[in-house]
């Protein structure tokens, strides 16, 4: 799987189990259809989960005009996985850990989504 999907599938993982009542393994499952799970898919996932409130604290300093509370779940989640990315996966540099949450927040967000995103993104890593 490359990695491009891998935070597609990563994104749709952690945005489930940000809404509903179920595990990491059910999430995971049910967004592969079938698929084998990937080393990176299971790493984002499992590294976001592991790091959430670090993660979240160091979002919520970098914004403006906002509250994380009030972030919509789509950009929260794309958040969290490129600053998992950032903070935490040393072989992945920032700047494409960025690039791939702006073109996620564009596929799946609304019509700023992508530059909100780069706009937190880009102060985090200041």
């Amino acid at each position: 799987m490359k990695r491009r999907l891998a935070r597609e599938k990563a994104f749709q993982a952690l945005f489930q189990l940000d809404s509903s009542d179920i595990t990491a393994e059910e999430a995971i499952h049910h967004v592969l259809n079938e698929q084998k799970a990937d080393e990176f898919l299971m790493q984002l996932v499992e590294g976001v989960l592991e790091h959430k409130s670090e993660i979240d604290f160091w979002i919520e300093q970098h914004l403006e005009n906002w509250t994380f509370a009030r972030l919509a779940r789509v950009e929260k989640t794309l958040l969290r996985i490129a600053a998992y990315e950032i903070k935490f996966n040393e072989e992945i540099p920032s700047q494409v850990a960025i690039n791939e949450a702006v073109e996620l927040a564009k596929i799946f967000g609304e019509d700023q989504s992508g530059k909100f995103v780069n706009g937190v993104l880009s102060k985090m890593v200041m």
